[in-house]
């Protein structure tokens, strides 16, 4: 793993995600490694090299103090390009630090990340009007999370850090996403209760993406797992309504169980 201390211009980016305002990116790369992430191609880096190289912005809760004092108020998203809670941040502390800085604004934060790490930061989150801890879940199974996502908190390790923030009285939600295509419609009511009884009070729901490159990633890191690989290539390659029912029977669900749920793109 290559870590690069650089320094950043900017620190807050105007953003175009739904209920974000800025994006604060304390680190470019991402040591979870995830499969299918597509951020590679948004940001137009090789995807041989996602995984591999963190560029840690030494200098962004600086940059971000001197910016906050002629900002708008707006939510802020952390992070939209990487994880803000990968473990590099156990070194660095940039996330907690930028959290420091926000705080004395008090601006609206949206936390996403896969990372038990976010618990650390409790006593700083906690003190927030108005703040957000969503977490990404894209499957319960806990082995096949193993195997797209390998350096990511288990899933045990993610419901569990939603509960400890639900129960301080802290918004949580859940990025059901990418949904992994082995989850079935008869699975649904039981993935949603289980967000649920964590204190979600939120889903936000999307799909494998497949740009470019992406396919052949999972395809690899499935190699040994034939009919895993199968499976995937089925719902994500072949079946053309697998999603839209995915989707259609996730919106029912917890529409009946007055759970807030959108399409997240």
């Amino acid at each position: 793993m290559r870590i690069r201390e650089i320094e950043c211009k900017t620190a807050l980016s105007p953003s175009s995600l739904p209920g974000l305002d800025y994006s604060l990116n304390p680190y470019r790369g991402c040591q979870h490694n995830c499969a299918y992430c597509y951020v590679p191609n948004v940001l137009k880096i090789n995807r041989n090299e996602w995984g591999g190289f963190v560029d840690v912005r030494t200098n962004i809760p600086i940059v971000l103090s001197k910016e906050l004092k002629n900002k708008k108020t707006g939510v802020v998203g952390i992070s939209t390009v990487t994880d803000p809670y990968q473990p590099v941040e156990k070194r660095y502390r940039l996330t907690r630090y930028c959290l420091e800085q926000l705080l004395k604004h008090d601006l609206p934060i949206c936390i996403q990340t896969k990372s038990s790490l976010v618990v650390r930061d409790i006593d700083i989150i906690s003190r927030f009007s108005d703040a957000e801890v969503m977490m990404s879940i894209g499957t319960l199974n806990d082995s096949e999370r193993q195997l797209l996502e390998p350096y990511s908190s288990s899933v045990k390790e993610r419901l569990d850090t939603l509960l400890e923030y639900s129960n301080i009285g802290v918004k949580t939600s859940v990025f059901f996403g990418p949904i992994y295509p082995t989850v079935q419609l008869k699975d649904l009511s039981t993935v949603i209760n289980t967000f649920i009884e964590h204190g979600a009070t939120e889903v936000m729901i999307d799909r494998f993406n497949l740009k470019p490159g992406i396919w052949e990633n999972i395809e690899k890191k499935l190699s040994s797992h034939v009919n895993l690989k199968n499976v995937f290539k089925k719902n994500l390659l072949e079946d053309d309504f697998y999603n839209q029912k995915l989707f259609e029977e996730t919106l029912h669900i917890c529409n009946k169980k007055n759970v807030e749920a959108e399409l997240a793109f």
